[in-house]
């Protein structure tokens, strides 16, 4: 009996699932409201083979959504995290506000149809990369520590949305938004300076 017949369905079917899976990503990342059927169209499948893979709309976006974060965090892991706090969280801000760009409509989605503490942990690697280096920023001096820490970490995720959100409001420009972002929170979580 040949296993040929069963490896090729298996890929073939991993194909097919790459391919809903990249499309749900692209399309909810343009509309947060798009349909089962956008989605099944855009990628080249009928209903019935994307049901097949996934049973529930909020089984297809906890994939893309997934997807987008494995994604990011390839890009994420290749920052260089060494030296000074303040030029890694630079470098950090300019590769990361791309990737906020890009899946605020799918976070927008998942919120939709996910609890709450799933979408945590999906985003816990990259949130714990930020906290790890505002932490060691604090412990250098190069960052306030008046605040709590979560609350930081909370407000640099709040501006990469913004710039994400003026970004594709057309009032800041693509070539503007890491220099921006980078100002802002490197502004917020300056260290006060003291007097005497």
């Amino acid at each position: 009996m040949s296993t040929t017949a069963p490896r090729r369905r298996r890929a073939d079917a991993e194909r097919s699932i790459a391919r809903i899976v990249s499309a749900a990503r692209a399309t909810l990342g343009r509309d947060p409201n798009a349909s089962v059927d956008d989605i099944a169209r855009a990628a080249g499948v009928g209903r019935m083979t994307l049901y097949g893979h996934f049973r529930t709309r909020a089984e297809l976006v906890e994939a893309a959504l997934a997807d987008a974060l494995r994604a990011g965090e390839e890009v994420l892991a290749a920052v260089d995290l060494t030296g000074d706090a303040r030029e890694v969280l630079a470098r950090l801000l300019e590769s990361s506000w791309s990737l906020v760009a890009e899946s605020t409509a799918l976070l927008t989605a998942a919120q939709d149809v996910l609890p709450a503490g799933r979408i945590r942990q999906l985003h816990d690697a990259p949130a714990n990369r930020v906290e790890e280096l505002v932490r060691r920023g604090q412990d250098e001096g190069a960052f306030r520590t008046d605040l709590p820490l979560s609350w930081l970490v909370g407000v640099i995720h709040y501006v990469l949305q913004g710039a994400a959100e003026e970004r594709r409001a057309g009032r800041l420009k693509e070539e503007e938004v890491a220099a921006t972002v980078t100002a802002t929170v490197k502004a917020i979580l300056a260290a006060p300076v003291r007097k005497g």
